[in-house]
């Protein structure tokens, strides 16, 4: 029976490296897919030839959508009838479907919690600053699509702001404006764009606020390199990040309401702990990895597994479940040398912590003499649409008790 490979998320169709009659085992990469904010490697669910390919380098494709037919040499490439195909609307004219919730308004909701919707319709939302989770979506499974954006009457608009006063002059030149020659164009790459539009969107529309706490990263630091001379002959080494990932996991345990997902007319709370990691790359990218289980995975599967996706990430070659499925975020400036600084949430989830360096500082120890130790500041954004300053306060203090006193990071029966 012929496979259908079939994408999980929206995005650009980069390059095939396969081609039609070419053979094929499962796991192998056959296509490379631009996402919003990483390439990744399209893999071939089952063994067998590729039979067809229904998508060129270049095309928007939506989430769902198949891409490739993998099947017996000569077996027959037509689509099998869709879920939604022979499934009739209901009486009110918006659609549902079986592999997703549908709101009370005809959108579908995922299992993540998201609003299905195609690229084009989240473009132009953006660009108009539309709510999708006030959106009825028309299309197949409540999907959100380009008419509904269209055709949503939006509150009525303030008077627009008077124009700007021209700009100042500083002898021929204008202010601001520098002569062609003098300025390279640099067109925005689908990361930068996606990066650029979540910022924003998050920063205007998401009530954040901050709390911070300084941490005694001694003891943490000093189990590391317990574990480390542990692990050393199975060639794994974890890093301050794993256990920090490890410690943000086991605080979201206790703290359930903070791994919860805003969709501005509920919340979704998970079961599951993944963390987003935010990657910087080598082009000024960003992405952020997940994760999964991190308040289940050992120390040292973590450590293996992150290590992996950091490279995948920073090498261009990302698998479409290392960036899906975050729950909560961290961002770790430990490497620069960093004294402080704030995240901007990674929207839809509550929150985000940003990490800084551990540094060595003078502190008052508890004899009242002055001495030298490893501190380490951190910073927790969170939505206060979703939580409140008692609880953040509440969340980090736990936090800060685990990195102080890290035995509590470790399974009882594996690192």
């Amino acid at each position: 029976m012929a496979h259908e490979v079939k994408l999980t998320m929206d995005g650009l169709l980069i390059n095939w490296l396969k081609d039609v009659g070419d053979a094929v085992n499962a796991g192998d990469i056959i296509a490379e897919f631009e996402a919003d904010k990483a390439t990744v490697e399209i893999e071939a669910g089952s063994a067998g030839q590729l039979l067809e390919l229904r998508a060129e380098p270049g095309d928007e494709v939506g989430e769902g959508t198949v891409i490739a037919v993998i099947g017996a040499t000569g077996e027959s490439t037509e689509p099998a009838p869709s879920e939604t195909a022979n499934q009739p609307p209901e009486k009110d004219g918006k659609w549902t479907q079986k592999d997703g919730k549908t709101a009370g308004n005809g959108r579908t909701i995922t299992e993540d919690g998201r609003i299905k919707a195609s690229p084009l319709a989240r473009r132009i939302a953006a660009d108009k600053g539309i709510d999708l989770g006030r959106v009825t979506g028309s299309g197949p499974g409540g999907r959100i699509v380009k008419a509904d954006i269209e055709n949503f009457k939006a509150t009525p608009q303030l008077p627009p702001l008077p124009a700007a006063p021209p700009a100042a002059t500083v002898g021929q030149a204008t202010w601001g404006k520098l002569p062609d020659a003098e300025v390279e164009v640099i067109p925005l790459s689908r990361m930068r764009r996606a990066i650029a539009d979540g910022t924003v969107r998050s920063k205007s529309n998401t009530p954040h606020f901050y709390v911070t706490v300084e941490a005694d990263v001694a003891p943490l630091l000093a189990l590391r390199a317990e574990i480390n001379q542990a692990l050393a002959e199975r060639g794994i080494k974890v890093s301050v990040n794993d256990m920090l990932i490890k410690a943000l996991a086991l605080t979201l345990r206790a703290f359930p309401n903070l791994n919860t997902h805003y969709y501005g007319d509920r919340f979704v709370r998970h079961e599951r702990v993944n963390i987003g990691i935010a990657v910087a790359l080598p082009d000024n990218g960003l992405v952020n990895v997940v994760c999964h289980d991190a308040d289940k995975i050992a120390l040292s599967e973590m450590a293996a597994d992150n290590k992996a996706m950091y490279e995948r990430a920073r090498g261009g070659r990302i698998k479409p479940d290392d960036i899906r499925g975050a729950t909560f975020t961290i961002s770790n400036m430990g490497p620069f040398n960093i004294k402080d600084f704030s995240a901007i949430i990674s929207t839809p989830e509550a929150g985000i912590l940003a990490v800084s360096s551990a540094l060595r500082v003078p502190v008052v120890q508890a004899d009242g003499t002055l001495g030298v130790g490893s501190r380490m500041n951190m910073t927790l954004s969170v939505d206060h649409r979703v939580s409140n300053g008692a609880e953040g306060a509440q969340f980090l203090n736990h936090l800060r008790d685990l990195i102080e006193n890290p035995l509590g990071l470790l399974d009882l029966s594996a690192v």
